[in-house]
């Protein structure tokens, strides 16, 4: 009890609340804000959320918004402690590879050992776990056998109805050939292939390239608070997971009102 009354007297001072707040930021969760349209319409421009940054371990704590480490990177690896690695389709936060200051949101669609490519836009996977295994859990999906390899056709439009393409973005309109067509690759070790879910306005591993492990930073907990460029507040997204929002009918609302696919 004693400890706890000094605690609770420590938390009061500044310093108490600086140190609280910081190990808060630090190793549990931080704000942040969509900036772009490159998820919706899981995720909208205005959306304010906090990204649970234990999910995939403890990434090396920085001090926000000058960007400074406070730790060595002991392991290598951008981790304090090395947690479970993303799934594919979980949404995740990291820091873009080529600017590691500025931080990007997309879904990860593929990982280590899996080889991709995209053909009139649509993603193809092959999973690392073999041609059995994707026959198994794949049923329904359209599958394509190129050589040894069997492809599961835009593997994640079922699940993740925030997924969708622009009919409007065509070759004649866009300069931007990896929308459309890209070579096979496969996903080197530790390292993941990122998306967003608006597949035809999305800068993402298409353009640049995969995410190593030391990039990760977390996945979305619960948006905050959100509002729309007008400032009109979507209360409807408050409070929301993505996977609440994903499993509601507003995404499949926007959808059908837009033509999306």
């Amino acid at each position: 009890m004693n400890f706890l009354k000094r605690f609770y007297n420590w938390s009061g001072t500044w310093t108490g609340t600086v140190v609280i707040v910081l190990s808060i930021i630090f190793f549990i969760a931080q704000a942040f804000v969509i900036p772009s349209g490159s998820m919706k319409n899981t995720l909208l421009v205005g959306d304010m959320l906090f990204v649970k940054k234990f999910a995939y371990g403890i990434p090396i704590p920085t001090i926000p918004w000058l960007e400074l480490k406070i730790l060595p990177d002991f392991h290598g690896n951008g981790h304090l402690v090395e947690g479970t690695k993303p799934k594919r389709g979980d949404i995740v936060v990291f820091r873009y590879p080529h600017n590691p200051k500025i931080h990007y949101v997309k879904r990860c669609v593929a990982k280590d050992g899996d080889i991709l490519f995209i053909k009139d836009k649509s993603l193809y996977l092959h999973h690392h776990e073999g041609n059995e295994w994707i026959k198994k859990n794949f049923k329904g999906y359209k599958t394509v056998k190129i050589g040894k390899y069997l492809f599961v056709k835009d593997p994640y439009i079922k699940e993740h109805p925030g997924i969708h393409h622009d009919p409007s973005v065509t070759k004649d309109n866009s300069p931007y050939e990896p929308i459309f067509n890209t070579l096979p690759i496969e996903v080197p070790k530790d390292q993941f292939f990122m998306m967003g879910d608006n597949r035809d306005h999305s800068n993402d591993s298409r353009f640049w390239g995969t995410v190593e492990y030391k990039y990760i930073v977390g996945t979305p907990w619960f948006i905050y608070f959100s509002w729309d460029k007008t400032k009109k507040i979507r209360w409807d997204r408050v409070f929301q997971t993505p996977a609440q929002l994903e499993s509601s009918k507003y995404i499949k609302e926007i959808k059908h009102q837009k033509g999306i696919y």
